[in-house]
């Protein structure tokens, strides 16, 4: 009789919660990998349906066969996949650069905001302003402040992503609960120790909704970057090889960082997934 209470009771079934949090985390790793398959598709079937439709020039307009082939079939296609991924390689870094660049700059300052109300008045001016005015304007003082380098993409990316994820973090730091942090408060914590044992945890789905908008912007930011201060990467090559009339080439590049920046946004979406399904909210009603 005990035995039979101890395994049908619902507060003593421990392994019940590990195996619904499993199940769930794998539930929604499999949407999100349908997601990407079906963007793919929808992706490849616009681009052909839309060069059909707007009759583009064979010359200028390449399909998915023509760039199969640039990249695999054709009897050069060993150096031109060489080149393209060496370009992406490089743009892959520059990204990685503004990512973390960016990301750890919303971080700090989300936590200053939310720390300090006369922080906010400084730090979302400034934001603002950054977001507002276009990088291609703000590209040439940002070369004459810190050069062509490794610093000059690290600026330009980081402010693309910047603002999107200093916002979202914010409003994700905020959204904890006020019982909470009236309980950390009476039991002696002060705001600090409320950001870290209430309002971090808290905002964790705000932290990777931001991880999943800043991956794409990384690469956008690296892109321009590459173009106007670097010269090299994808973003310098797509010029290049639009100089050179090498239009296959500059489809493919195209093609190229567009499949890494959906690649990437997905590994964002199942670690999302996968985390929140384990340890977030949901998981304790699995």
């Amino acid at each position: 009789m005990s035995t039979a209470l101890a395994v049908d009771s619902p507060g003593r079934a421990p392994d019940g919660a590990p195996r619904g949090r499993t199940h769930l985390a794998w539930r929604r790793v499999g949407r999100v990998l349908l997601d990407a398959l079906v963007t793919t598709v929808v992706v490849l079937v616009t681009w052909t349906t839309l060069l059909a439709v707007l009759d583009v020039s064979p010359y200028v307009g390449k399909g998915p066969g023509e760039v199969w082939e640039y990249l695999v079939t054709d009897a050069d296609a060993g150096e031109h996949r060489t080149e393209v991924l060496a370009l992406l390689g490089q743009t892959l870094t520059d990204a990685s650069i503004g990512f973390v660049t960016g990301m750890l700059a919303a971080l700090v300052l989300a936590a200053a905001i939310v720390l300090s109300r006369s922080a906010e008045g400084a730090i979302m001016p400034v934001a603002m302003l950054f977001r507002s005015v276009p990088l291609i304007a703000l590209a040439p003082v940002i070369v004459l402040l810190v050069g062509r380098g490794v610093a000059s993409v690290a600026v330009m990316s980081g402010i693309v992503v910047l603002f999107p994820a200093l916002v979202t973090i914010v409003l994700g730091l905020r959204s904890a609960s006020p019982q909470m942090r009236d309980v950390v408060t009476v039991l002696g914590g002060g705001p600090r120790t409320v950001l870290r044992l209430v309002q971090l945890p808290a905002a964790l789905p705000a932290v990777f909704a931001a991880v999943r908008i800043s991956v794409p912007g990384a690469m956008t930011g690296a892109l321009i970057a590459e173009w106007l201060a670097t010269g090299g990467g994808i973003g310098y090559g797509v010029v290049s090889a639009v100089g050179r009339a090498q239009n296959t080439k500059v489809w493919a590049l195209v093609v190229v960082v567009t499949l890494a920046s959906l690649v990437l946004y997905t590994i964002a979406q199942l670690l999302e997934q996968w985390v929140l399904a384990r340890f977030g909210p949901a998981a304790g009603r699995a």
